[in-house]
């Protein structure tokens, strides 16, 4: 039997008011021992990481700051313009230190590469930079482990994602999943609209 555990949850928004207009705010959630779904893209879809050279300084960077906050990627996806990764990380308020650190390194060594500096490297028009996900079940974490890890066919790079270098596996779905499980890394107890239709 699993026993549901309340988890406390701390946000971080550009406001302070939790509505607009009558929409819930965009909001980014710091909760310990969690499984993350974490994605960003490029403003304006820009092509930031066409290069290997591009691709090589995000997997360096990812790489330190991951391991510097506690996040163990289980499966990531680099494309020329975003990223995906799904992953567990034991103290939530790590993530926003890694994702400060992780985006503001890339897109100071990113743009020394290309042509023209580009101000707005991650931040949409909105201001979000990134979007972070709570996981909240083995269901919910099976779809996003696979969208992540077919991102490389989804955008016809491949037809197989084992062909494609920049998509990289950590930790088999099946162990993620049952570590998971073990720990009560998901956000059980919290329901998340988009998913209730699945």
């Amino acid at each position: 039997m699993i026993h549901l555990v309340e988890k406390r949850i701390d946000k971080s928004s550009r406001s302070l008011r939790e509505r607009f207009r009558g929409r819930h705010r965009f909001e980014h959630w710091y909760v310990d021992n969690q499984v993350y779904f974490i994605t960003a893209r490029c403003r304006d879809r820009y092509r930031a990481f066409a290069s290997e050279q591009a691709k090589e300084i995000f997997w360096d960077r990812f790489q330190h700051y991951t391991g510097h906050a506690g996040f163990f990627p289980w499966v990531t996806s680099l494309l020329d313009n975003h990223y995906h990764t799904v992953g567990y990380l034991r103290e939530g308020i790590q993530l926003k230190t890694m994702m400060q650190r992780l985006h503001g390194s890339v897109a100071k060594l990113v743009n020394d590469l290309l042509p023209q500096r580009r101000a707005e490297f991650w931040r949409d028009a909105k201001g979000r930079e990134y979007f972070d996900g709570c996981v909240r079940d083995v269901r919910q974490c099976r779809l996003a482990y696979r969208y992540t890890l077919t991102q490389s066919v989804r955008h016809s790079i491949c037809t197989d994602y084992r062909d494609y270098p920049h998509t990289r596996i950590n930790v088999a779905l099946d162990r993620g999943l049952s570590r998971a499980v073990a720990l009560g890394a998901f956000l059980e107890n919290v329901p998340y609209t988009r998913y209730e239709c699945l």
